[in-house]
């Protein structure tokens, strides 16, 4: 690192960055897969998982928000665009409180086999929704289970994006060298997402809480020589339960208790390393048909 450069605003030591996945109202009315493990019909309509996934708008997000407000920490909200149009007041709500509202799809599906065209639709379809309901343009993407093509990057960097989260690769910010220009992955954390302990069966409160903090901890300390970042994703119908929200109400003080700690978006993330560029890992890969990771599909 540069001697005049920071890793981080104000020379935090460690950026904590939270996801919330808002997803109720874009899953497939059957199908979706849930809590209940036997497998409903096909083409019946699953009202227990539908319920289940309702659970979000009347009860998960509302107090997420609430904890977010306590300890007065803004994260990402990835929103699907169905989701959107189904509950606009919540979806205002978010950003409202601080939020940054990032595109998750138009529905809770894959996206990844369609031809260059339809996914551009299928992106720009959830942009037009998030940014007519909420009034922000959304910069950030999160594919369904992270899964996209090799034209993604390009699709989204040719709509305005400005970073992705689908690698889990890292645990700091880097950059991308596209055909069009620099795109930023802030990556993704698969052991430190809520939907690895889903359904309900074996989770242990006390155990992700564990998880938790032995992550800060263990960030934090190599914080001191290198820059370190944490992300902890989070879904609407899973985290939002009570009992979840207590851990991370724990987790939030302890995290807040030390000193040089940035509680940052996603999007607040990928400006930083965008904008310090001499001190942010840049990659420059071959085509994901052949080198296998995400970048320019030629």
């Amino acid at each position: 690192m540069a001697a005049t450069e920071a890793y981080w605003p104000n020379s935090a030591r460690l950026a904590v960055s939270f996801s919330l996945m808002f997803e109720a109202g874009g899953q497939p009315i059957s199908g979706a897969g849930g809590v209940i493990p036997d497998p409903i019909e096909k083409g019946l309509p699953d009202l227990p998982t539908n319920a289940f996934f309702q659970y979000g708008v009347y009860e998960g997000v509302p107090r997420i928000l609430d904890l977010m407000d306590k300890h007065k920490v803004r994260l990402s909200s990835f929103m699907i665009g169905q989701a959107v149009g189904k509950a606009p007041d919540l979806a205002k709500e978010i950003v409202k409180r601080g939020h940054e509202a990032a595109a998750h799809g138009r529905a809770w599906q894959n996206s990844y086999f369609l031809d260059p065209d339809a996914e551009r639709k299928f992106i720009a379809d959830s942009v037009e929704t998030i940014k007519s309901v909420t009034g922000q343009q959304p910069i950030g993407w999160n594919a369904y289970w992270m899964r996209n093509s090799p034209h993604t990057l390009d699709i989204l960097h040719s709509l305005g994006f400005k970073y992705h989260i689908d690698e889990p690769s890292a645990d700091q910010p880097f950059i991308v060298k596209l055909k069009a220009g620099d795109f930023v992955t802030v990556p993704y954390t698969l052991h430190m997402n809520d939907i690895v302990s889903y359904p309900f069966v074996g989770y242990n409160p006390s155990a992700y809480e564990q998880a938790l903090r032995d992550e800060f901890d263990q960030l934090y300390e190599e914080g001191a020589h290198r820059r370190r970042m944490m992300v902890v994703s989070l879904h609407d119908r899973i985290s939002g339960h009570a009992n979840r929200v207590r851990v991370l109400d724990r987790f939030l003080a302890y995290a807040k208790s030390k000193p040089g700690v940035w509680f940052a978006r996603k999007d607040e993330i990928a400006r930083w390393a965008l904008q310090h560029r001499s001190i942010t890992p840049v990659y420059d890969r071959a085509a994901p048909t052949i080198g296998g990771l995400p970048g320019s599909a030629t």
